[in-house]
């Protein structure tokens, strides 16, 4: 959902890229569906790294990708967002700019939760102080990275690049009718978990599974279940509590940008989401105790569950999301849907060049 909008943008300046798939999001089913939703072309290299542990994971990118770097000597190396792919490209990058005359961009620089204990914030921090380029969705990302002693020139706030792909595909999810294919109605709840913190403790899983079989005595709640998810609830005798959910597989993006712009509401773990919800108008529950995206509390229509994590917790913001439902209207500077033409005139504009640390 980052990097089409971005790739159609330098394309149609005539720019030659190169696509780079590292396999890190394995499922083919879902991966293809992603690739013709988005209007994407089959990936020039596919690596093929799997699941994995953070550092194996980590590590075939890096061994993976090199050659790759080697082989194609681009101007720019793009990443996006905070995933182990993120930070291994950005490495091999680094490593290798000297040589081969190579720039490093991060997109959705500067975005930090603060808690280092998720590893996303280490792949995010270590790849802004890699990058020749730090391509924020938002103000507040400006601030961090001036904190943290990035170079101000070297920063260029650009918005948001998933908003660039719900507005260009918002439409197409709309025609796909998925509340009525799936007998929702126009009033219920979307629900994701996804991230380790929430699925693999015992306890938190258990917590928010009861809280979406009670908001679903309210109104129905679709829940489409990750894998790794499916996986904790059956192992820790948790399923019952999904009997009173509508449990889907894995959607497409198209599928569930439909579910997300027509519900009453998102609870969810997701940052992504976060972002979604807001630019929709769509009052959202961050299933989290903190977010790398304030300025979907602060400029849209997000609130952080109240922690620890309990029943009541996560039932009254539910209740208070639906009741302050905000104009859909405001949404944070940038989140405009042309932030990839926005991106690609920046990486056009700038010699890539080696960067030099004092």
């Amino acid at each position: 959902m980052k990097v089409a909008p971005i790739a159609h943008a330098l394309g149609a300046r005539g720019a030659e890229t190169l696509l780079v798939h590292t396999g890190q999001h394995y499922d083919p089913q879902m991966s293809d569906t992603f690739f013709a939703q988005l209007c994407l072309p089959a990936p020039d290299f596919f690596l093929g790294v799997g699941s994995e542990t953070h550092a194996v994971q980590t590590a075939r990118v890096m061994e993976r990708f090199e050659p790759v770097l080697l082989e194609t000597r681009p101007d720019w190396v793009v990443v996006v967002g905070d995933v182990n792919s993120t930070l291994a490209a950005a490495l091999v990058a680094a490593k290798r700019r000297e040589e081969l005359g190579c720039g490093l961009a991060h997109v959705e620089a500067g975005l930090r939760s603060h808690d280092w204990r998720m590893p996303e914030e280490i792949n995010r921090v270590v790849t802004d102080q890699l990058s020749d380029l730090l391509l924020t969705p938002s103000n507040d990302a400006r601030q961090n990275l001036i904190r943290e002693g990035a170079p101000d020139e070297l920063i260029r706030f650009v918005g948001n690049v998933m908003i660039d792909t719900l507005h260009a595909r918002r439409d197409a999810a709309r025609a796909l009718a998925m509340p009525a294919r799936l007998g929702l109605g126009d009033d219920y709840v979307v629900a994701t978990l996804h991230r380790p913190s929430n699925v693999d403790d015992p306890a938190a899983l258990s917590t928010l599974l009861r809280s979406f079989a009670c908001i679903a005595t309210e109104r129905p709640v679709l829940l489409p279940l990750h894998p790794r998810t499916r996986a904790r609830a059956r192992a820790f005798g948790l399923e019952p509590l999904l009997d009173g959910l509508r449990v889907t597989e894995p959607l497409g993006y198209l599928e569930m940008l439909g579910l997300t712009d027509a519900c009453s509401a998102m609870l969810t773990d997701s940052g992504g989401l976060q972002e979604e919800t807001t630019a929709l108008g769509i009052p959202c529950v961050t299933l989290r105790e903190q977010t790398e995206r304030p300025v979907t509390i602060t400029h849209g229509t997000n609130r952080l569950v109240p922690w620890p994590l309990t029943v009541e917790g996560v039932v009254g913001a539910y209740r208070d999301a639906i009741a302050r439902r905000r104009d859909a209207n405001v949404t944070p500077e940038g989140w405009d849907g042309r932030a990839s033409e926005r991106i690609a005139d920046v990486l056009l504009s700038t010699p890539p060049g080696a960067r030099v640390r004092t």
